[in-house]
Order: structure tokens, then sequence, then C-alpha cells
């Protein structure tokens, strides 16, 4: 909470120096351009001066001076908008690019955090039941629903341990890739088994066409479906089922997960594929993540040269769709 209240602190300051240094640039703008124009007419006032009466060109010079005073207004004029757009378009660069690194290093602690408490979590839990099995004379149900407890902990660290080598080796270029052709609907139906099992308070809707098969890397598609079952899982309610469909069409494989949840604001759509994002303001946001798991779905789907988009599920929730041309 700490490191919270000194970024948001960092934050108004930044801003706030932004600001200042802002006003007193545009007000020297506006200082050098005045006091050049005071320079001007002085300068026509001294050629005005030194006109005699008498001189039969004075027509000729009053015009002359005339035309100087005005072409000198427009050039000061010119250069002097041509440099206050290009200073402001500088400055709100400068001020995107600041307030992005204050919030990717925001992002960056609020996983560290995430991570940190993800695995501090399943640890504690899996030390805690084997304590729990050593010292204590249990039946033979008890002791077998505590080893279930400890599988689906150890398997929750194992998912994120995966998701962030991941991240690394595909940031990195490192993933060693072993495309094969792979039957997706034997992929999906199991990953869907295996989150019956780990959810059982969930209703799972699933439409799993038979015999669909793709190119691709096995892990990878696991991994793709698990984050997205996860993240729908996350951001719904218990009561609210998730719906799973995949089928093929024209030559199309179509993935669907839609839950009904919170949902996702249009604005919000394109950022949530980004690395460390997260729904709401990296300040205020209680919900328990990383932010790697739809980046992950993302780059997983660029791998396959496929797409993975989000959209509004009706009458409340997200459905995410893969898309791979067969």
């Amino acid at each position: 909470m700490n490191r919270v209240k000194q970024l948001i602190n960092k934050l108004q300051f930044v801003r706030a120096i932004y600001w200042l240094f802002l006003i007193y640039m545009v007000a020297a703008f506006i200082w050098w351009y005045v006091s050049l124009e005071n320079q001007n007419a002085e300068i026509a006032s001294v050629k005005y001066e030194s006109i005699r009466a008498d001189d039969p060109a004075i027509y000729a010079k009053v015009k002359s001076i005339e035309s100087y005073e005005e072409r000198k207004k427009y050039q000061y004029l010119g250069e002097g908008l041509t440099f206050l757009f290009l200073f402001l378009l500088g400055a709100i660069y400068v001020y995107r690019t600041l307030l992005k690194q204050i919030n990717y290093s925001a992002q960056q602690q609020n996983f560290m955090m995430a991570v940190t408490h993800e695995l501090k979590t399943p640890i504690a839990i899996s030390h805690l039941n084997l304590e729990t099995l050593l010292k204590r004379a249990l039946t033979p149900e008890q002791q077998k629903k505590i080893i279930e407890v400890t599988l689906q902990e150890t398997q929750r660290l194992d998912s994120l341990c995966n998701n962030i080598l991941l991240a690394s080796q595909l940031d990195m270029g490192q993933y060693q890739t072993n495309k094969q052709e792979i039957e997706l609907s034997n992929i999906t139906s199991m990953i869907i088994k295996s989150f019956k099992e780990r959810y059982p308070q969930r209703k799972w809707i699933s439409a799993v066409q038979e015999d669909v098969f793709m190119e691709g890397e096995p892990v990878l598609i696991q991994l793709l479906l698990n984050n997205l079952l996860e993240n729908a899982h996350k951001y719904s309610n218990a009561d609210t089922p998730v719906a799973i469909e995949l089928f093929s069409k024209d030559n199309k494989i179509v993935l669907n997960v839609k839950d009904q949840g919170v949902g996702i604001l249009p604005s919000e759509r394109d950022k949530v594929f980004e690395k460390f994002y997260r729904i709401g303001t990296e300040f205020t946001r209680s919900t328990k993540g990383t932010g790697l798991g739809l980046y992950l779905c993302k780059r997983i789907a660029d791998f396959h040269n496929a797409s993975l988009v989000v959209t509004s599920n009706q009458p409340s929730g997200s459905i995410f769709t893969f898309t791979h041309n067969g």
C-alpha cells in the first residue's frame, strides 16, 4: 500500500512539474513574440523619422517601410506558431512517454506483488496439507481429499511458472517450436474436463465438434485454452455459466469462450492483450492476477497465425474468439 501511495505521489508531482514547465514555455513564446513585435514597431518608427518631408520619394519609402513591417510581423507570427506547434508536439510526446513509463513501473510492481502472492498461496496450502498428513491420523477419504487439494495447488503453481517462463521465452525469441498436427477437439475436451473437476460449483457448457484438427504446438494450445477458461472463471460470478464452443466451418477453426461476467469496455478490448495489463487502474485494483494470461493467449494466437479478439456477450460478459484458417 505504501508503494502504491508513493507511485500516486510521484505521478502527481510529475504532472505538476510538467504543467508548470509547459505554462512557463508558452508564456515565454508569447513574450518572445510581443518583444519582437515591439522591436519591429520601433525599427519602423526610426525609419519613418529618417524620411525628410520634402523627399520626392516619400510615398514609395513609406510604402516600403509598411511592407517591411508587415512582412516581419507575419514572419514572427509564422515562426512563433511553428515553434509553438513543434514544442507542444514534443511536450505531448514526452508527457505520454513519461506517464507510460510510470504506469509500466506500476504494472511491474503489481506484477511482482501478484506473483509473490500467487506463489506463496499454493506453497503455504501444500505445506499445511503435508504437515496435516504427517501429524494426524486421517481416514482414507480425508487423506484423498487433502491430496486432491494439494494436487490442485501444485497445478496452479505449475501453471503460473509456465506462464512466466513462456512469456520470457516468447519475448526473447527463444521458444523452440514443435508444431505438429493436433486434434483440437480432444485437447479442448480434456481442458474442459479438468476445469469441471477443479471448479465443480461452476456450470460449464461445452459444444465441441469432433475431429477438428490443426497444425500447432500442443503445449501452447493447451496453455491458451487454460488461460481463456481461467480468465472466464475469474471474472464472472460463480453462479453464472461459462460456455466453450469449438467448430470448423468454411475451412476455418473457431473457438469461443463465453462468460457472463462484468464485461470489457470497448476502449480496453485491445489493451487486455498487452503485457501486465489488467482492467482498472494500477493503483486501485484488487482482483488477483499477474496480467500475463491474455497477453500469452494473444502471443500464442499470433504464433499460430491465428486471431484472438474479444467482443461483448449478451446480456453481460465477454466472448473471446480464437480463429485459425485451417
